[in-house]
């Protein structure tokens, strides 16, 4: 025995660390998704190292396509530049590139915790600068004579586009590398068009900046989007990880409350069978000395008193009994013995057991039977407690001279169902969850004088509901109160067609 209790005390142990890990795990997630909806820069909401990241991942997946577009700029070049120069340049474009790539793939495989926002920005800004001036250094290279003979002016111009339309596009998620890659490449343009004094020039100089403020804007544009996209991922990751904790609170409060219920019922059934034995004996000397077995008692006090003992026994004992029933039925010890039962003739035999009550309180029992019913497949003593406890609630709560109508018959739906109907004074609506509770009395049961224990509902209902049945219980004041437990289909046993007999076949056998 200490050694299943040791097991048992490890694997508890083992069960509550791994909870605590857990919760531990959901309060750092927790911890770091708030730190991420603040702003480390101090400004608005704007999730620095979010950004980065993606102006890296950008970077990193345009990292063939910048080549590309230098090689194709750099075949258009030749047309006017010598080939020294124009690989001196892409040399350069490259090389500026290159630095970007690493930059942006050692950023994306550092931990967050190493990472320096500041710096980082910094060193994106200044490479992105450093490109710019690399783009506005091929139009330096252009010589001034070719004026606008041969297209030169509109190879410059589609090439400043490309160089601010690409650079705003890759540094959209850092809008100060956006400005800091493309006004070298714009104003380098409009000097060059304006020096040439050219009316034409002059308003290509226009457009070009027209052209640098149009994609600065876009860029603005693309910064917010992706800034509320991020927003909303944190927001969302927030969430999750609040439902998380939220879960593992109600996982362990559920497991506690399990924990009482059991322990709860492991008491009450210890508590009523320590109890049964002491009342069997009042129960029994009670009835002793109420029916004077051993000789007459000659002072009728006496008497008085030993009947309102066995009476306050009795009643004590049949709580106790409900109150085991129903710790055995929420602990899920209660077990349904089935068997094929008439259900008309266990109301019947339970009215009658209670017919004297009845008649005590002037009360009239209507009983209203379908006799052509098959039998259904329930637990008898289960089926007895069920009419038992509804009619005597029926009997307790209607006043003297009124009437308990008893119904039993086929439902809508195949099955079977019992009905129980008193024009007593009924239950406030508000109040009929209440009574269904355990322990649950209605204002009208506590001020009845014959007051229970709020079990017999409860009992009833979680009898109905082990047999798959439904229980409904409808109520109006000063009209009465209908209580109604339905059987399903699937309990009630149809008679069976009668089997027919093959035709037997004559063989023939060979006897050799």
């Amino acid at each position: 025995m200490t050694a299943i209790r040791s097991s048992r005390d490890g694997d508890k142990t083992a069960i509550n660390r791994k909870r605590a890990e857990h919760r531990n795990e959901v309060r750092r997630t927790v911890s770091a998704q708030r730190e991420r909806l603040t702003s480390m820069t101090g400004t608005k909401p704007a999730f620095d190292y979010e950004l980065l990241l993606t102006f890296a991942q950008n970077r990193l997946s345009a990292a063939l396509v910048v080549p590309l577009l230098v090689a194709v700029v750099s075949a258009a070049a030749m047309i006017w530049l010598g080939i020294i120069q124009v690989l001196a340049w892409a040399a350069v474009m490259l090389a500026v590139h290159f630095r970007m790539y690493l930059f942006c793939r050692h950023f994306s495989r550092l931990p967050i915790a190493d990472v320096a926002v500041r710096r980082w920005t910094g060193r994106f800004i200044s490479t992105e600068f450093v490109g710019g001036i690399a783009w506005a250094a091929l139009f330096l290279l252009v010589p001034a004579e070719f004026g606008s003979r041969d297209g030169v002016d509109i190879f410059l111009f589609a090439t400043a586009l490309i160089a601010v339309a690409a650079t705003t596009m890759l540094a959209s998620t850092i809008p100060v590398a956006a400005v800091a890659g493309t006004i070298p490449v714009t104003a380098t343009l409009a000097i060059v068009y304006l020096t040439r004094g050219d009316i034409l020039f002059v308003a290509l100089a226009v457009m070009a900046i027209g052209a640098q403020c149009f994609f600065l804007i876009l860029a603005t544009r693309l910064y917010s989007a992706t800034l509320t996209m991020h927003e909303y991922r944190a927001e969302k990751d927030l969430l999750i990880a609040e439902l998380g904790t939220a879960k593992a609170v109600s996982d362990e409060s559920r497991r506690r409350a399990e924990e009482a219920n059991l322990a709860k019922s492991r008491f009450l059934a210890t508590m009523s069978h320590e109890l049964r034995t002491p009342l069997n004996a009042i129960l029994g000397f009670s009835e002793v000395m109420k029916s004077e077995v051993l000789g007459p008692i000659d002072n009728e006090n006496y008497r008085d008193y030993a009947a309102n003992i066995h009476e306050s026994g009795q009643h004590l004992l049949n709580l106790i009994n409900e109150i085991l029933d129903l710790s055995r039925i929420e602990a899920g010890h209660y077990e349904l013995y089935e068997e094929p039962v008439n259900l008309i003739s266990v109301v019947e035999e339970c009215c009658h057991l209670l017919q004297l009550k009845a008649r005590g309180k002037n009360l009239e029992i209507v009983q209203q039977y379908r006799r052509d019913m098959p039998r259904i497949w329930a637990d008898d003593r289960a089926i007895r407690q069920i009419v038992l406890n509804l009619v005597s609630n029926a009997i307790k709560f209607t006043p003297p001279g009124g009437e308990i109508t008893v119904r039993a018959g086929p439902s809508s739906d195949g099955g079977q169902f019992i009905s129980i109907r008193d024009n007593g004074p009924g239950i406030p609506e508000e109040e009929i969850p209440i009574v269904l509770t355990s322990f649950g009395q209605g204002a009208i049961a506590i001020k009845s004088t014959e007051q229970g224990a709020g079990l017999g509902l409860p009992i009833v209902q979680a009898l109905v509901r082990m047999h798959e049945g439904a229980f409904e219980l409808k109520s109006k004041l000063r009209v009465g109160t209908e209580v109604i437990a339905t059987f399903p289909q699937s309990r009630v046993m149809e008679a069976l067609p009668p089997i027919e007999d093959e035709p037997r076949r004559s063989r023939w056998l060979r006897v050799s």
